[in-house]
């Protein structure tokens, strides 16, 4: 984390004047999650689910969801630390409730890309993968001012 965090710092100068440093390291971290999330849920997608729906004998999951369920906990672990020890880690809320509530936060996104994928995918016809980089847009507003506000806060 330490080697990320200094390559970060380092090009946060070209941001400085119109970025403070805790939304720089908000937005570097996000894009480093989410640029592993939309590559991760590709390769997932593609070649591990194969676009094939999934039978577990008592429901059926549809390939894009297959894929969501099966990155999540990837992404989850990647944003988590990232957002820990690079983005607010000047948080003084206890690591296992910033896990906590980051886990809660989770569960929102989880549902905010389980029915935007739905509408897109079968609603809108839209094909899986930018699907999911719309959903993306929701989700990183919601996250970060959940981040901000609950996860990490800094009490004052």
């Amino acid at each position: 984390m330490h080697i990320i965090k200094k390559i970060l710092d380092f090009f946060y100068p070209l941001f400085s004047n119109f970025l403070n440093r805790e939304v720089y390291h908000y937005l570097a971290c996000g894009t480093i999650n989410t640029l592993s999330d939309w590559f991760l849920y590709f390769i997932i997608y593609n070649y591990i689910v194969a676009k094939q729906m999934i039978d577990l004998g008592f429901v059926v999951i549809s390939a894009p969801i297959a894929s969501l369920i099966i990155v999540t906990p990837i992404t989850f672990t990647i944003g988590f630390l990232l957002s820990k020890y690079i983005t607010f880690n000047g948080s003084t809320v206890q690591v296992h409730r910033q896990l906590y509530r980051y886990a809660l936060i989770l569960i929102a996104n989880f549902f905010i890309s389980y029915f935007c994928m739905k509408f897109f995918c079968e609603v809108c016809g839209f094909w899986a993968t930018p699907s999911k980089m719309i959903t993306t847009i929701f989700t990183t507003i919601f996250s970060y001012l959940s981040q901000k506000y609950y996860s990490f806060r800094i009490k004052s």
